[in-house]
């Protein structure tokens, strides 16, 4: 096939894969970030992917790797999350601690399919270069519209589209490197119920009966464009044996949008004074920069263990403001994350040469300091994960790759005050039973 014909069909899949990525999203997540871009990596817990090399997909995880591997190779995968996050109201009230009313908002975990794809090429024996598109941010959570918890949120939803050309360079036989640059999108649609009966009563401008008989709502959206880099290096100095590190840069976002408010009649004039009515909107938002130490041993052809160390700095989040061109007063969201840590052992098996077996575990810590800064729209805990993959080479041009994962998660509290920013959204407090299973599928074209 000619460069041609080549850069003919990445064009055309990947303005199909755009379109999907920008409507798709993740949820329950260590924090918001989509590790889910190789289904390869995932039979094994994606332990050793900066070292691994194994496919196009080390565009994304360290473009070093592309050094390692010879002709061209296009990818397409799609990993569909399945989350489970069901909440039980434990005693939440409002501000005049009287009870918050409504149901338990429904299971606020939403499946989604996050794709990917990959293209590199070899032009000789020192030089590849590749491009990647992936969604490595991602966020969807939505509760039935009364539910107990409506004026912390209702529906958020982060999106992200990332095109990352990459460039690898084989130094020697033993030290490789690669450096690409992140063109991302990202795209937010935030909603929430806004309690203008309790502020009224608050204010002695209306009886307590109208406390929570009086709720509007507010819409917010925006989106952007930013620019990031990432970097890697392979070390092997042993046949099958290798050491890889990769750093993956911040990228920083000014959401620009609209902000919609729906107001009952009874609140209008409030509403109006308050300049809670329909404006434009921002938010700044930085999206953490990684760094992942990596190894690979194979024992022999047949056995091979992989493991990782991922670190995400998260501390970057304090908070989520949203500014209103109105003059209404800032929304605001205390974070006060930290920073986090991923492990993950794997292991691969190859009983015959066209079939390849894979099983993985990871543990992967929360960002989110205590139960009084988790919030329904981000509600996350550490995950202990379980996978287990395979892959299959039909011929010399096609391969597939399966993999099933099972996250448990330690059962996520919430313990919200009715102070400060909270007063108005009222104190929320209860538990999530949570989980998350995750399937995950690609195909390679190798010419």
């Amino acid at each position: 096939m000619s460069i041609k014909q080549n850069a003919s069909l990445l064009f055309l899949a990947a303005m199909a894969m755009s379109c999907v990525l920008l409507s798709s999203g993740s949820a329950m997540g260590s924090g918001f970030a989509i590790i889910e871009q190789s289904a390869a990596s995932a039979g094994y817990a994606y332990a050793g992917v900066a070292a691994a090399a194994q496919d196009a997909s080390t565009i994304f995880f360290n473009p070093a790797g592309m050094a390692l591997q010879s002709g061209n190779e296009l990818q397409l995968g799609a990993h569909y999350i399945i989350p489970k996050a069901d909440f039980k109201n434990q005693g939440s009230t409002t501000v005049l601690t009287t009870p918050l009313s409504g149901g338990n908002g429904g299971d606020g975990g939403k499946s989604a399919v996050v794709p990917n794809l990959f293209y590199m090429h070899s032009f000789s024996e020192k030089w590849t270069a590749g491009i990647g598109f992936t969604a490595p941010f991602g966020l969807t959570t939505e509760y039935d519209d009364g539910w107990v918890g409506r004026y912390h949120g209702l529906k958020s939803k982060l999106a992200t589209l990332d095109i990352n050309p990459s460039v690898a360079y084989k130094i020697n036989d033993q030290w490789s490197v690669g450096v690409g640059v992140s063109i991302q999108e990202a795209k937010a649609d935030l909603s929430s119920a806004i309690d203008y009966g309790t502020a009224l009563v608050a204010r002695g401008l209306a009886p307590p009966s109208a406390s929570q008989n009086l709720d509007g709502k507010t819409e917010v959206d925006g989106d952007d464009w930013g620019v990031g880099a990432n970097v890697g290096l392979i070390f092997e100095p042993l046949a099958g044996t290798r050491v890889g590190v990769h750093y993956r840069s911040q990228i920083s976002h000014t959401l620009e949008g609209d902000a919609n408010f729906y107001t009952p009649d009874a609140a209008a004039a409030f509403a109006q004074a308050a300049g809670l009515v329909n404006t434009t909107a921002t938010a700044d938002v930085t999206l953490p920069d990684t760094v992942s130490i990596s190894g690979y041993h194979a024992f022999n052809d047949r056995w091979a263990i992989l493991a990782d160390i991922t670190w995400t700095n998260w501390s970057l989040l304090d908070e989520l403001r949203i500014e209103f061109a109105s003059g209404a007063d800032d929304s605001v969201v205390t974070l006060d994350w930290d920073d986090t840590w991923r492990y993950s052992l794997g292991g691969i098996f190859k009983p015959m040469e066209a079939l390849e077996l894979r099983a993985g575990v990871a543990f992967d810590e929360s960002p989110i300091p205590n139960d009084e800064r988790r919030t329904p729209r981000i509600p996350g805990a550490d995950r202990i994960w379980l996978t287990l993959g395979g892959g299959y080479q039909f011929t010399q041009l096609i391969r597939l790759d399966l993999a099933y994962a099972h996250l448990f998660i330690d059962d996520p509290k919430i313990n919200k005050s009715a102070t400060g920013e909270d007063t108005l959204r009222g104190a929320l407090v209860g538990e999530y039973d949570a989980s998350v299973d995750i399937i995950s599928a690609s195909i390679s074209f190798q010419f």
